[in-house]
């Protein structure tokens, strides 16, 4: 989805967004020159990654990404992937090819009567064959969807009991709506995986071989103390890894059960009620909305202008409409458009997707950008080590052999022809060891590990912060983030809404539900349309006493003001047919009915932007239930518009026409296929609904506006509303702010040429009435002028924008699966004042790494000095194997561990953002890591050289002298650590 791609609409978006992922689009990097330019890192194919590595020199890569992509295990999973997918699809075809052969012999085809299964009388096998299979012919044997849902005792009205009696018996008969899934690594198999590492490989070799060579020396007594110190420093590191590898993967599959588990209505016992996907049963009837995913197999009970977007299941990206000549829905796919409800006939593993999903490992692992740029510097370091070492161990057996090393009493360590062989061997397995250890000190295998952890710290204390992270690299983006465009309903406001005004006709209705100011007819069209043109609905609460009402939040305001106008729900629902529906879409801006009333008239209701519905309708009714012209009163209208929205309220117009039913289509076909008309309607009511901004928000806007991140909020409310609440907020200071470009229209902006919309885009603080290309134009134009862009978005439509922008932050309570799907992270309250603790987070991960380097860096630059300088002046090296082993536990693991899990600070918030192409090592870091390593570099020469003077130790024996020397050089290294 490159910036040339402007003309997308909400069901190609959807599609497109799997090619993506499979990495077949956008994913896959053509032109891809610069593979340190890891800018755009959302969905990278596993192409991409492995250049990545191969292009930063990533050795090791498993042992250095603790728990990160496998890329030859992604590889296989994709490749099982197409498999089941092939299986399934081969089945489908050879059932199509053989019905269509029975077909020609005889219509219909026998199926096998139903077997009972419990308190059933359909049995599990014939239920998943017969949705697995698609299998037309069964449903029909079965009675189609009504006499399938009595055998599972189903009402497809008000759903089933649901009691828990009623579904412990569902579960027990057909199973529940979970899959195995394979068992993360255990503590065992970290510990495998930590010790596997060459460097500490060859170390306890040398430990094993210390341990014989002092034993032999010196004795058991003192002989085991040098050997058995590294070994048991080694094993510390490597159960200290393989610990903290293992509670990081605990972490991620917390993470990962919780974006599993998704929370969707169904209906029982006539009630919609908000249920985990977990506890969805055989005979549950699902009401399904655009965006949302389907949570199980079923069939079609009602729909109108369904469209399924099956791409996760088929691997075909076409967009599939459902109807009754084909009604079975595929478990993991998306409602691309439209809205019906469904019949539960599979559950958990006897779906398609639940067995798709059980057969494949979920890989937590993600690359990140850091991870790669640290890999490449802890590699190079590394190789600089390995190099310093090798240098170090040439000097060492050079001038032992030459006769340049003494011992501790003054004597020659090795003389040609007088030193036995066992004696040399053993001088030089020391040696070796000293190299070696120089090389476990100089490889900073703290450094991918502290990125890991701190992803992985971060990670959870954002889930504390509401903030549900998707994808790792997320966390990190979102601290270079120099601008965030924002929704307005939900985010900023409340999305509690409530009617406060209502104009009927030429007249204010104040208070707006006194019904005894419009007559009748008024009255009637009002309720009719309100109670059929709506996605929510009105039951009887739990346990009696009053009401409840569910849908979206415009819905349920406007179904509470119908209420209380003495709308009878159930009753106006029963005495029309809705035989046509045009849903609400984020494009047009409003949705329509068709209803056939009982004496065959035919009503078409509309519902959507007051402004928009207005200039559709050619005459009101005013309040005594006469038809006027709408001419001479339209400035009067778009004045009431105006004042509402000035005074930050959501306009929706409700009107109607009456249709003649000749001119209704007959065909089915033809009838889904059938525009709805939308002009000469009857303006019925216009309602202006409260939502208040959250409080806390403005405050939040202003700590983004300190710390450098622009706020611009893209609205499909009317501009004057925007305007109001943008106000509010203080993403507009002052009116004097609220003028051309920092406040436009989306249709403006939609007709500036590509340049034209890259300078106004910096300029834009409010846009309104945009539809969802508008908000990816937008996204698009900040991205190609440099900027990282976060988005928040809930709805479908918004998925092209989540996905284009470098940060996508989807709505947890109100947001669809679908944008869910294409968001990098799910704020789970939908407050804005959240997204600002996400900008925090993001930041703090990457202040906590460079503080990891900084003091990381130092240390092996400090150390690697002071043995080499060491190594060659005197043949000896004043820091030994165990001592610098223990130094690199403290400063790789547990300096990490410390570093890595600071909780972000109020300072991070006011400094700029980190730019896209800024060094990971700063200046002023490279400052600060020459002047501390140069001070504790000449601290310890000096103590090194002229120790023994200070100390006054000359008078005492080399051996002694030589201790206590290299003992206080030791204690002023692990000082000068705990300075650094």
């Amino acid at each position: 989805m490159r910036s040339g791609n402007a003309s997308i609409n909400a069901s190609p978006g959807i599609a497109q967004q799997h090619d993506m992922e499979s990495g077949d689009g956008w994913g896959r990097d053509d032109v891809f020159s610069d593979p340190f330019d890891i800018a755009n890192t959302k969905n990278a194919s596993l192409e991409t990654l492995k250049r990545w590595r191969q292009a930063a020199l990533v050795l090791n890569a498993s042992r250095r990404f603790r728990y990160t992509l496998d890329l030859k295990k992604e590889e296989e999973k994709e490749h099982r992937r197409r498999m089941i997918r092939a299986h399934a699809q081969v089945i489908r075809a050879a059932l199509l090819f053989k019905l269509a052969g029975q077909r020609a012999i005889v219509l219909g085809t026998t199926v096998t009567p139903p077997t009972p299964s419990g308190d059933y009388a359909v049995g599990l096998e014939q239920l998943a064959s017969m949705t697995r299979d698609h299998n037309l012919s069964a449903l029909q044997q079965y009675g189609g969807v009504k006499g399938l849902s009595d055998l599972l005792k189903t009402n497809m009205e008000t759903g089933i009991i649901g009691d828990d009696g009623d579904l412990a018996k569902r579960r027990n008969a057909f199973g529940s709506n979970t899959y195995p899934t394979k068992k993360g690594r255990s503590f065992l198999r970290f510990l495998w995986e930590a010790w596997q590492d060459l460097t500490l490989i060859i170390l306890m070799i040398a430990a094993a071989a210390s341990l014989a060579l002092g034993i032999k020396t010196e004795g058991l007594k003192e002989g085991w103390y040098d050997g058995g110190s590294i070994a048991f420093a080694v094993l510390l590191v490597i159960f200290t890894t393989a610990f903290s590898d293992y509670r990081q993967s605990l972490q991620f599959q917390n993470l990962n059960e919780e974006k599993r588990n998704i929370n969707l209505e169904v209906v029982r016992d006539g009630r919609r009620e908000k249920v985990s996907i977990y506890d969805i049963v055989v005979g549950d009837v699902v009401p399904l909305k655009i965006g949302d995913q389907v949570p199980a197999d079923g069939i079609l009970v009602t729909g109108h202008s369904l469209a399924i977007d099956e791409s996760s299941m088929t691997g075909e990206s076409k967009i599939v409409h459902k109807d009754q000549k084909s009604p079975f829905f595929m478990s993991g796919c998306k409602i691309a458009d439209g809205a019906g409800t469904m019949l539960v006939t599979g559950v958990g593993i006897n779906t398609e997707w639940g067995l798709l999903m059980a057969s494949i490992a979920e890989d937590t692992g993600e690359e990140t950008p850091l991870q790669v740029r640290l890999n490449g510097v802890a590699t190079f370091i590394g190789i600089v080590g390995l190099a310093v070492a090798l240098f170090v161990l040439a000097i060492l057996l050079s001038r032992y052999f030459t006769g340049h090393t003494k011992n501790s009493d003054g004597s020659v360590q090795f003389v040609r022809g007088k030193t036995s062989i066992g004696d040399a061997v053993d001088s030089a397995v020391k040696i070796v060891t000293i190299a070696v250890t120089i090389v476990v000190v100089a490889v900073p295998e703290g450094l991918p590990l502290a990125v890991t952890l701190t992803l992985a710290y971060s990670m959870r204390k954002m889930m504390a912060d509401k903030a549900l992270v998707r994808r790792l690299s997320a966390c990190e983006t979102m601290g270079s983030a120099t601008t965030i465009c924002s929704d307005k309903t939900g985010t900023l406001t409340l999305n509690q809404m409530t009617v406060v005004e209502a104009y009927v006709g030429r007249k204010k209705i104040d208070p707006p539900e006194d019904v005894s100011q419009l007559d009748a007819v008024v009255s009637s069209l009002l309720n009719e349309g309100i109670a059929q043109n709506t996605t929510g609905s009105v039951f009887p609460a739990k346990g009696g006493g009053g009401i409840e009402v569910s849908g979206s939040p415009t819905e349920r305001a406007i179904l509470g003001w119908g209420v209380e106008l003495g709308m009878k729900f159930d009753v106006i629902r029963s005495a029309s047919t809705l035989f046509h529906v045009s849903p609400f879409n984020s494009e047009k801006k409003r949705g329509g009915v068709a209803l056939r009333l009982t004496d065959s008239q035919v009503h078409i209701h509309w519902k959507g932007a007051a402004e928009i519905v207005l200039a559709s309708c050619t005459g009101y009714l005013d309040t005594n239930g006469c038809l006027q012209s709408v001419q001479k009163d339209k400035e009067f209208f778009k004045e009431a518009i105006n004042g509402m929205a000035a005074r930050s309220l959501r306009c929706v117009a409700i009107a109607y026409r009456s249709y003649e039913k000749d001119n209704i289509p007959t065909d089915e076909e033809q009838l889904e296929k059938w525009a709805l008309p939308e002009d000469e309607l009857v303006l019925l009511a216009i309602v202006g609904i409260k939502d208040p901004c959250r409080p806390g928000v403005k405050d939040a806007v202003k700590l983004c506006t300190d710390a450098g991140v622009k706020v611009r909020m893209v609205t499909g409310d009317n501009l004057q509303t925007a305007k109001a609440i943008a106000l509010e907020c203080g993403i507009l200071n002052s009116d004097a702010d609220a003028t051309e470009p920092n406040v436009i229209e989306g249709r403006a902006f939609r007709g500036l040429s590509d340049k034209e919309r890259e300078q106004v885009a910096k300029k834009i603080s409010v846009m309104g009435r945009s539809s969802p290309n508008d908000k990816l134009l937008l996204v698009q134009a900040l991205r190609k002028g440099g900027e990282v862009v976060a988005v928040t978005g809930d709805g479908t439509n918004d998925a092209p924008a989540l996905h284009e922008a470098d940060i996508g932050l989807s709505m947890g309570i109100q947001g669809t699966e679908v944008a869910k799907e294409s968001s990098d992270i799910i704020i789970l309250d939908d407050n804005f004042a959240s997204v600002v603790k996400v900008v925090r987070w993001g930041r703090s991960v990457y202040a906590n790494i460079q503080k990891f380097i900084q003091f990381q860096l130092t240390v092996n630059v400090a150390a690697l000095i002071i043995n080499v300088v060491a190594a060659v002046s005197s043949g000896d090296v004043p820091l030994n194997a165990v001592q610098l082993l223990w130094v690199n536990l403290i400063m790789d693991t547990l300096g990490a561990l410390a570093l890595a899990t600071e909780p972000p600070t109020d300072h991070l918030m006011h400094r700029s953002p980190v730019g896209r192409r800024e060094p990971l090592i700063t200046n002023i870091m490279w400052r600060n890591l020459i002047i501390q390593a140069l001070y504790q570099v000449s601290v310890l020469l000096v103590l090194n050289f002229f120790g023994k003077s200070i100390l006054n130790l000359k008078d005492d024996s080399m051996e002694h002298a030589n201790d206590v020397k290299n003992t206080l050089i030791f204690n002023a290294f692990v000082l000068c650590q705990i300075f650094n």
